[in-house]
């Protein structure tokens, strides 16, 4: 019932902020519309913690900043890549092993890794990623393990001492 109600408000927040009408009429089918669609996927049965994570919804806010200014700085360097011809490429295909223990996270950790310029994520099979790189910084970079620990973070993974890490 919460996840129901949180998810008809999550949608009705986006549709008041994406439609830009305020009008009664207009927002009573809005609120139809989110209304079934929560319907439809509760009837699915779909609605559970993958669907809707709440649990990541605060370090959600910590992440995001972080890899806003990561994918900034990726730009950045693929664009020298780009504009520098003399500048070398390395292209790399890389094998990382994720932490985080939830699909979601793992999902989450490999879109990451897409998002970032100069990265993309080829293949997941469980917890093991292939990754093509297109230069040297940015495979060092996913090899520091800076975006897998930040991602284990966001999902709450508890280090071996205990402490989330």
């Amino acid at each position: 019932m919460k996840r129901g109600l949180l998810l008809f408000v999550l949608l009705f927040v986006v549709w008041l902020l994406l439609s830009g009408h305020y009008t009664s009429p207009l927002m009573t089918y809005g609120a139809l519309s989110c209304a079934g669609i929560v319907l439809l996927v509760r009837h699915l049965g779909i609605l559970d913690e993958e669907a809707l994570p709440v649990h990541l919804s605060l370090r959600w806010l910590v992440y995001a900043p972080w890899l806003m200014k990561e994918i900034v700085l990726s730009n950045i360097a693929v664009a020298k890549v780009i504009l520098t011809p003399g500048l070398p490429i390395h292209p790399r295909m890389i094998r990382l092993t994720a932490s985080q223990s939830s699909d979601v996270s793992r999902v989450i950790y490999a879109n990451s890794i897409t998002l970032t310029p100069g990265t993309v994520t080829l293949d997941v099979r469980g917890s093991e990623f292939l990754v093509h790189s297109l230069t040297s910084d940015s495979a060092e970079g996913l090899l520091s393990g800076e975006m897998d620990r930040r991602v284990s973070r966001v999902e709450g993974a508890a280090s071996a001492n205990g402490y989330f890490v």
